[in-house]
């Protein structure tokens, strides 16, 4: 496989593992840097890249699973939390600007409370709109089990923002 093969069949989904990476690891130092270490596996294992029936898939499983091991190794809970992929760059008023900010921010702690499980489908389903059998070979996991998460998540989050948004109200 020559650089330019490596290239048009990996670049196309790059972005797409460093928002996994950051999603998990939310520093986007961390995730610049697993994205970089993931991009290098491949690379120095680009023999048997065609092996896979779907390097996409493929690489999204080595990204959780490294992210993952270095949230373990790293015990990486103090990492602060930096909303820099969701900036709305249109031309709305300031506080249009400041309610859609303050909605991102308690979407993103309430999805940072969730269980590992349902914060990865949640991303995989929700943020990379990745289809059930996709996420289904990454997480090795049934593909009712993981509408079941997915599920509990959703209304996890549900719940949580009809509190945030009715405090006080009976």
């Amino acid at each position: 496989m020559t650089q330019a093969d490596f290239v048009s069949l990996v670049m196309p989904f790059k972005d797409k593992v460093f928002r996994l990476a950051k999603r998990l690891l939310v520093s986007r130092e961390e995730a610049e840097d697993a994205t970089q270490e993931i991009l290098l596996k491949l690379w120095n294992n680009k023999q048997k890249i065609s092996d896979y029936n779907n390097v996409e898939a493929f690489s999204m499983t080595m990204t959780k699973n490294f992210c993952l091991d270095r949230l373990k190794s790293k015990q990486a809970q103090n990492l602060k939390i930096v909303h820099s992929n969701y900036q709305d760059n249109s031309h709305s008023s300031l506080q249009k600007q400041v309610e859609a900010r303050d909605s991102v921010d308690w979407v993103s702690s309430i999805i940072e409370t969730l269980p590992e499980q349902q914060k990865i489908i949640v991303q995989l389903r929700d943020i990379e709109q990745y289809d059930f059998a996709e996420i289904s070979k990454m997480l090795d996991m049934n593909e009712t089990a993981i509408r079941v998460a997915l599920s509990r998540a959703r209304k996890t989050i549900r719940e949580k923002l009809t509190n945030t948004h009715s405090y006080g109200i009976k």
